[in-house]
């Protein structure tokens, strides 16, 4: 995280921290037999401090989701500046979604990913907060795909919306297409592989800036 006072850094750790116990509790006992008390006392803190934070045990796993969209946001903003926007995105795609040899903890990431998106499709809640993190994300991608076109001011602009909407939606369907089959995080079947694809099919809009 950048900047912020040191309250706000332990809050959002604190908040991290809830999210990644909720992600694991949901994959060892399950979404429905897991309380919001439960997560609570596996992340050391008392109930009454989960719920200053989150609404509902879904919405806990909320900063990890963020955590993973942060990542592939910032990797556009960090692709070079030469590179058009179509490369920006598959060259952030490829370093977002891919755990590094030995990253065990952007595998293990994934990996709460793809569990957490299977029990959406039978939690409406859970899904919500899928939602509305991929739509979060497309709005931080609006802000990067503008300042990256000199626009600093034109992520509400038609085309630049729509082309972090398409971007969005490529990455998405790459991700919910992997989380629901069974191959490795690494390989032609993974994330990154597939966002490649869908990023290359979507390269007539993409390629509009």
């Amino acid at each position: 995280m950048h900047g912020g006072s040191l309250t706000e850094r332990r809050k959002a750790a604190t908040r991290l921290d809830i999210a990644r116990t909720a992600a694991a509790l949901f994959v060892e006992r399950g979404l429905r037999t897991t309380r919001a008390e439960d997560i609570a006392r596996a992340a050391g803190v008392a109930p009454r401090t989960f719920y200053r934070y989150f609404a509902t045990k879904e919405e806990a796993i909320t900063p990890l989701l963020a955590v993973g969209a942060r990542q592939w946001v910032e990797a556009v903003r960090d692709a070079p500046a030469d590179l058009s926007v179509p490369d920006a995105l598959r060259h952030a795609a490829a370093r977002a979604l891919a755990p590094a040899p030995g990253d065990t903890a952007a595998a293990e990431s994934l990996e709460w990913v793809r569990s957490l998106l299977r029990m959406g499709a039978e939690s409406p809640a859970l899904q919500s907060v899928w939602n509305d993190a991929c739509h979060d994300a497309d709005a931080t991608l609006a802000v990067v795909l503008a300042a990256r076109a000199g626009l600093p001011d034109g992520a509400g602009s038609l085309e630049i919306r729509l082309m972090a909407g398409v971007a969005g939606a490529a990455v998405r369907a790459a991700v919910e297409t992997w989380a629901a089959d069974d191959a490795p995080a690494e390989g032609p079947q993974g994330p990154a592989a597939l966002a490649e694809r869908c990023l290359v099919a979507a390269a007539g809009v993409l390629g509009g800036l």
